[in-house]
């Protein structure tokens, strides 16, 4: 069963809040004219997002995270976009000599020994990239939504991040029906993986699908305790590192 079947579904209000999603983006893009990107995990919500951006024609550009570590359909989207939307993608990749000492030094199954281990691995293939993306930027766009776990029962459509740069959530009103209406209404393309029972979609060996009634982002980094499922790009506190949305990161 497709991910469009088993959870688009048309509620009240939806029309206003695409029209909101897009009057955040257009806000965004006018308050930091050509400083601002969309940071995509490639996932539901931000494939939705670069779908706002390309359908109304907002000045924010794209960014995306290659951390070596991705499922081939993930990274699958990166030309699919550019094709469908002619709009080009910004990439940005670990760098490779982190990647190898890090790699040598605790093997490749790091992320399971510890969260230190695992937070160090996201550190250096997502943190340290990301902070590339958004140099001599002021603002960015994320997927990230209230609905998405506990943690992110507060976020807001706009707030600033530790470095005081502007991080716009156009979706923070959206449930994961409203999603997937969206996509289904107008034809966006998406992870494949999604189909597989996969609603929150990160590295390979840190996603996993989940059961009927688990939580949203249950199948991130499943053998760790509740409260250290992030990985530093939407942490907020003394302890950010980034602080961000998102979906799908």
């Amino acid at each position: 069963m497709s991910a469009i079947t088993l959870y688009a579904r048309a509620t009240a209000g939806f029309d206003e809040r695409v029209a909101n999603a897009v009057a955040v983006l257009q806000r965004a893009a006018a308050e930091h004219p050509g400083r601002v990107v969309q940071a995509t995990s490639l996932g539901a919500e931000d494939m939705v997002i670069t779908d706002l951006i390309a359908r109304h024609r907002v000045s924010i550009a794209i960014g995306t995270l290659q951390t070596g570590m991705l499922h081939a359909e993930t990274t699958a989207l990166i030309p699919m976009i550019e094709a469908r939307y002619a709009l080009p993608v910004e990439v940005y990749a670990p760098v490779n000599e982190q990647v190898v000492t890090f790699v040598r030094k605790n093997g490749e199954r790091a992320m399971y020994d510890s969260i230190e281990l695992r937070k160090n691995c996201c550190g250096i293939r997502k943190l340290e990239p990301l902070s590339r993306m958004l140099k001599d930027r002021s603002a960015w766009i994320t997927g990230m939504r209230r609905e998405q776990s506990n943690d992110r029962g507060t976020v807001a459509f706009s707030e600033l991040d530790d470095k005081g740069r502007t991080k716009f959530n156009p979706l923070a009103d959206w449930s994961w029906a409203d999603v997937w209406q969206y996509i289904a209404t107008n034809d966006v393309p998406y992870n494949p993986l999604h189909d597989e029972f996969m609603p929150s979609i990160g590295c390979a060996p840190c996603t996993r699908a989940i059961a009927v009634g688990e939580d949203f982002r249950s199948g991130r980094w499943w053998w760790e305790a509740e409260g250290a499922k992030e990985c530093g790009l939407h942490v907020h506190g003394a302890d950010a590192q980034v602080s961000m949305i998102g979906s799908h990161a």
